[in-house]
């Protein structure tokens, strides 16, 4: 139970402080700031997580990390079942309490949808912002599954690495899609948006669901052929 409680903890953090971040100060690549203050937010949330839950969880707080874990023999399903449960909870509290803070505070949300995922970056081509989303959740995943292997040799700067190209990932990808390579942290925001009448990233959700689902379960594929590649 203390690992779920751990991952409802950080998916409940990043989901806060990232679109937190990003309905604060906006995501205008044209003016820069809000752009990679949101790509930093989002990376640097996972480097403290990593620290703080890393040791409990994993610090997966994204299902597509626990479903490449899962393929890569990390993992039980049973396990798997739970973080994805725990993870999707988490982020609908981070949500629910940005939505609160906001309105009680009367305070711009500069995203207008809780820094919820869209496809406006690629004009609504459901191909271009589905292949954005897989591609970077793939290297995503190649990344933790890379620095977390037994036979990695990172020391204590694994949350930095992992974190860090987050916060790469985010610097292409917010334009495009507002970067999800996460179902959770797109979950929260859509579903919390709704509940307090906008329904317009409900529409694209299946996307920023199915995508780094694939690319999570993709990258455990080649990442785990690449190992018995090299022992062989």
């Amino acid at each position: 139970m203390k690992k779920y409680i751990a991952e409802f903890i950080g998916t409940l953090a990043l989901v806060f402080l990232g679109c937190g971040t990003a309905m604060l100060v906006g995501c205008d690549a044209a003016s820069g700031s809000g752009y990679l203050l949101t790509a930093l937010a989002f990376g640097l949330t996972i480097v403290g997580m990593a620290y703080c839950v890393g040791n409990i969880s994993g610090c997966h707080i994204n299902p597509a990390v626990s479903i490449g874990v899962l393929l890569s023999g990390g993992m039980t399903v049973a396990d798997f079942v739970g973080y994805v449960i725990s993870q999707v909870l988490g982020a609908v509290a981070g949500s629910g309490l940005l939505a609160l803070i906001f309105n009680l505070g009367g305070v711009e949300d500069k995203t207008g949808g809780l820094g919820s995922n869209g496809l406006a970056g690629v004009n609504g081509n459901v191909a271009a912002g589905f292949l954005v989303e897989l591609i970077l959740t793939f290297f995503f995943v190649m990344v933790i599954l890379g620095v977390t292997s037994a036979k990695a040799n990172h020391g204590s700067f694994g949350g930095l690495i992992i974190g860090f190209t987050l916060v790469l990932i985010h610097i292409l990808g917010i334009g495009l899609t507002g970067t999800s390579v996460n179902p959770a942290r797109s979950i929260g925001p859509a579903l919390v948006g709704a509940c307090t009448g906008n329904t317009e990233a409900l529409g694209s959700l299946w996307i920023f669901i199915l995508a780094p689902l694939v690319g999570g379960a993709l990258a455990a594929a080649v990442y785990k052929f690449l190992e018995s590649a090299k022992e062989a």
